[in-house]
């Protein structure tokens, strides 16, 4: 009886005991939030925080983008972000080939991650809710790219990563505008001499939020020095074509890099990848032509890629590439000529060499047109290369193959070149499913100097832009120039629905620039020759296509200015 009283103390205790430490657990729990404590504990942040896992230059992971089926390439979950492996190169981008020409859309494919761009992720409930990249193009001054380099013993890492949920980046709503006008191209009296390189040090700060008047002209003006460096470097760009990769080659200049155009008459706004996208949200951009056009196509997506990492949904027919927080799609289509291409025995003309049908326009592309709102055209150096031009079902002309000598030809490739822009210009601007905007990029100038690209012609040790009173003209690629320039203006004479064609003039401008080619940094042998020889003969090199980054960024500079001027009219951003 004596034990009974003792029990039932010990239970009054227990009772008390539970319910004071409920009460305790309750006000805990109110007070602190598990999720909170939680991720503190493994993050290092709470719930109103977001956790950085920034993707330094010995981790990235990279894959080769450009693949022959539709396939979507999104980014997929795993439950330790941090272990990234892949062998980094200081010198340029990876490209690791996908085996799989077969993956199905939204495939388990990795994507390139930008070194200096680390994307921003937000945990919640286990899911990747979010990702921004960045925007170097808005910070006062770039990251160099000496800056960006791996460490010594980055290459020995190998990481890979994969995410589980699909990869978006959000942009905040576009609330500004910019002062649009007309496209003038007409050459304004006082600038004759062309671009001028200039000294003049000024920031590209100076220009960001600059309004940009009506009707100027965009194509006379001067090259000014920017300290604040390029948009992208050859690091944070991984669908840059190795023979343009000039750093990653070991050129061992870079001030090539850092020029930027001046218009005289106004400013030409540094490029906002945000803005562009915004501007473009739900439109396509297709650049279609020559290795050239490729150039400029990829340097668009290297200046996109620093915001945002575009899903690859390219085929056997073009190039393509999504970017999903905006709808927008930038395509390439690989047309020699851009007129239509046979193969097959035409009259005297034998199989395997190219017959060009000078008055109709190239196929391959034609069929797409109606699916694109801008397009860029290259075109003009394949008329170097041999091919027999076919006009009103006639052979008519030739370039490096006429067999009957006793015939006079009637068309040389120059000739040919100005009939094919009418050709593919008015078949734009006469098609009754293609209403969109048409830039012609001009005759994109070389610089082999002393011969031609076979003949010892060379642009070696080129170092900063041509001075005043340096540019030597041309002469074949003024007559060229001349060409395309008649060509388009007898295209606009016979416009004929809603399209629309700008003439982008970039050719004297870039006359000055022989600094910007890759010349013998090709490729990245440690052993290529990039000194003139004993004899004085230079070294194989490139003289043509342009660095990147480099000049050729500024090609998309001026496309996102007519294309703002075309959907924004007279509107500015404000500064």
């Amino acid at each position: 009886m004596t034990a009974h009283p003792r029990s039932v103390s010990w239970i009054a205790v227990s009772v008390g005991g539970l319910a004071f430490f409920l009460f305790f657990a309750s006000w805990i729990l109110v007070s602190y939030p598990i999720g909170s404590t939680v991720r503190l504990y493994f993050y290092g942040v709470d719930s109103s925080q977001r956790v950085d896992f920034s993707i330094s230059p010995d981790n990235q992971t990279i894959v080769d983008p450009r693949v022959d089926n539709d396939v979507d390439i999104v980014v997929k979950n795993t439950s330790d972000e941090s272990d990234l492996q892949v062998p980094v190169s200081s010198n340029g981008p990876l490209n690791v080939s996908m085996e799989n020409n077969n993956l199905p859309p939204e495939s388990n494919s990795q994507v390139p991650v930008s070194s200096t761009s680390p994307p921003v992720v937000e945990l919640e409930n286990k899911e990747i809710k979010d990702v921004t990249a960045p925007n170097p193009a808005l910070s006062p001054v770039f990251t160099k790219e000496e800056d960006t380099k791996p460490s010594a013993d980055s290459s020995n890492i190998t990481k890979t990563v994969e995410i589980d949920e699909q990869v978006s980046v959000s942009f905040p709503n576009k609330s500004d505008s910019f002062d649009m006008g007309s496209n003038d191209t007409a050459a304004s009296s006082d600038s004759k001499s062309g671009a001028v390189p200039s000294s003049s040090g000024q920031s590209s700060n100076d220009t960001d939020n600059a309004q940009v008047d009506t009707g100027c002209d965009l194509y006379h003006g001067s090259w000014f020095y920017d300290t604040s460096g390029p948009l992208y470097t050859n690091n944070t760009c991984p669908v840059l074509t190795q023979m343009q990769n000039c750093q990653g080659n070991g050129r061992p200049d870079k001030e090539y890099e850092n020029w930027r155009w001046k218009p005289s008459q106004c400013d030409l706004p540094r490029f906002d990848p945000k803005k562009f996208l915004e501007l473009m949200r739900g439109k396509t951009l297709a650049f279609i032509g020559d290795s050239v056009a490729r150039n400029q196509m990829e340097s668009m997506l290297c200046i996109l890629w620093q915001v945002e990492a575009p899903i690859n949904r390219g085929n056997r027919k073009m190039q393509r590439y999504y970017f999903r927080s905006t709808s927008v799609t930038i395509v390439r289509i690989w047309s020699s000529w851009l007129v239509k291409q046979t193969s097959e025995p035409f009259d005297f003309a034998p199989a395997g060499v190219a017959k060009l049908h000078l008055d109709a326009p190239d196929d391959n592309f034609m069929e797409f047109i109606r699916t694109f709102d801008v397009i860029v055209l290259s075109s003009g150096h394949w008329f170097a290369k041999q091919s027999v031009y076919i006009l009103n079902n006639e052979i008519v002309g030739g370039q490096l193959w006429w067999p009957d000598k006793s015939r006079p030809m009637k068309i040389n490739n120059i000739d040919a070149f100005g009939i094919s822009v009418e050709t593919i210009l008015t078949s734009l601007a006469t098609h009754p499913n293609y209403t969109g905007l048409t830039i012609v990029r001009s005759y994109s100038p070389d610089h082999y100097e002393g011969g031609a690209w076979n003949t010892g012609g060379s642009c070696t040790g080129k170092t900063k832009p041509l001075a005043v009173g340096e540019l030597v003209e041309n002469g074949f690629t003024k007559i060229m120039l001349d060409k395309q320039v008649s060509g388009f203006n007898r295209a606009v004479e016979k416009a004929a629905n809603k399209s629309k064609l700008r003439l982008m003039d970039i050719t004297e401008a870039f006359g000055y620039r022989h600094d910007g080619h890759p010349g013998p940094y090709r490729n990245p042998d440690p052993n290529k020759i990039t000194k003139r020889g004993p004899d004085g003969r230079p070294p194989p090199q490139d003289c043509l296509h342009w660095c990147m980054p480099g000049p050729v960024d500024t090609w998309n500079e001026l496309v996102f200015e007519i294309i703002r001027r075309e959907y924004e009219g007279n509107k500015s951003f404000p500064s």
